[in-house]
């Protein structure tokens, strides 16, 4: 039963810039295991954060870090949820996730779909 879905959608000069201009952004959205990945990259894990926030109804007290996207062994997205995140998709009886990245012509988009049984 799917739970939840989110989709967000950023311009990725307009996100380089972001970084540019505020050093430590980087810190702050996200983990150290990501912090290395190329700036398209970065901008399409951060609209995984966001369809993440939106996929559990977008509660108060969610920090950008306790959503992170890793590469799996074939090179496929893998969402991984702690703290507050975790506690609320717990609540919600999420189960599993399923994350798309892509992104090309200047944008990166992410699609999120929490799946599990209603709570």
């Amino acid at each position: 039963m799917i739970v939840g879905i989110g989709v967000d959608v950023v311009d990725v000069a307009r996100f380089a810039a972001s970084l540019e201009r505020t050093p430590r952004l980087r810190e702050r959205l996200f983990t150290e295991r990501e912090r290395s990945l190329a700036t398209a990259s970065l901008a399409a894990r951060f609209a995984a954060k966001e369809a993440v926030a939106k996929a559990l109804g977008a509660p108060p007290g969610l920090a950008h870090r306790e959503a992170e996207v890793l590469s799996g062994p074939h090179g496929r997205p893998e969402l991984h949820v702690t703290g507050e995140a975790a506690h609320v998709a717990a609540t919600l009886g999420v189960s599993r996730w399923h994350v798309s990245l892509s992104h090309d012509g200047g944008v990166a988009v992410a699609y999120v779909v929490a799946e599990g049984t209603a709570a």
